[in-house]
């Protein structure tokens, strides 16, 4: 008997990268196909046709993005081909041939007005063309497949890849001094969690789990970048000396929610998914960094 095959899309991002890791220990239960824009370009809708005419997975678990948020303020056309034309494109195929579509988006689908963590349900309104553009794949998405699961996550950061964490251990180690932001407040998300969540949701879903719709997935705990930026420093007994600093003082083209806490409840209960705080995931992380 087959086992049922899993398509991950964006193999070499930190999810991606994460979840290759994850189907190692998987392999007995599903077959697992990883592609990058070589196999599967997003930017390009022939592309796409060309590859769900050759195959039939099981699930589709969607983890490529245009994720230059502030490039993307000037790149309008080709982030949101990827980040929402393709992403209702692969719903769409999902729907066709029955089988789950998963997608990732993001904390910046919210203002950042906020106070309290934002819920699935709340109100999208995102303050840059990034946001705009993960905002319309979510709406595409469940226009395409009704059935589609989504997945918003934040401030995500992994071994792999460039992020956060690994940018601050670099400079840390090539600077006396930082200025970090203090004023935007959100939640990490180490991707190995995230890939543990995803693969249970799979799971679940390939035996009877009925639940659909918007779900938000981050660490537990509620800080700033200059908290997160502190506690990597302490982490990894750095001398580096870290500045809190406002939003204004470090300008970008691209407008930051100044809140994106994401209330996670909805998935904790529907899939019994696990939350791990913030600074046990970062201890980890730096665990595999060295």
């Amino acid at each position: 008997m087959s086992k049922p095959l899993i398509v991950v899309t964006g193999k070499n991002g930190q999810l991606g990268s994460e979840l290759q890791l994850l189907a190692l220990v998987c392999i007995a239960q599903y077959d697992f196909l990883f592609v990058d824009r070589i196999q599967l370009d997003l930017s390009s809708n022939e592309s796409i046709d060309f590859f769900c005419a050759q195959h039939n997975p099981a699930v589709v678990i969607n983890c490529a993005a245009y994720t230059a948020v502030d490039k993307a303020e000037t790149d309008r056309e080709v982030a949101f081909q990827i980040n929402a034309t393709a992403v209702g494109k692969l719903a769409a195929y999902c729907s066709s041939i029955q089988a789950l579509f998963i997608t990732i988006s993001t904390d910046y689908v919210f203002n950042g007005n906020g106070a309290t963590p934002y819920l699935p349900s709340d109100a999208k309104d995102p303050v840059n063309y990034y946001g705009e553009t993960k905002a319309a794949g979510e709406q595409l998405a469940i226009a395409n497949n009704p059935e589609s699961i989504i997945i918003r996550t934040s401030w995500v950061y992994s071994r792999f890849g460039n992020n956060f964490v690994k940018t601050m251990r670099r400079l840390m180690g090539e600077r006396p001094s930082l200025n970090v932001v203090g004023d935007q407040i959100g939640a990490p998300t180490y991707a190995a969690d995230l890939a543990a969540a995803i693969m249970q949701v799979v799971t679940q879903k390939l035996n009877g789990n009925t639940h659909t719709g918007i779900y938000h997935y981050s660490n537990s705990g509620i800080i700033s970048w200059y908290d997160f930026a502190v506690a990597i420093g302490e982490m990894s007994n750095s001398n580096c000396v870290v500045t809190k600093i406002g939003t204004e003082a470090f300008p970008t083209p691209a407008k930051r929610p100044h809140y994106s806490n994401l209330s996670c409840d909805s998935f904790v209960t529907d899939f019994s998914i696990q939350l791990f705080d913030w600074e046990t995931s970062l201890e980890t992380c730096l665990s595999y960094l060295g």
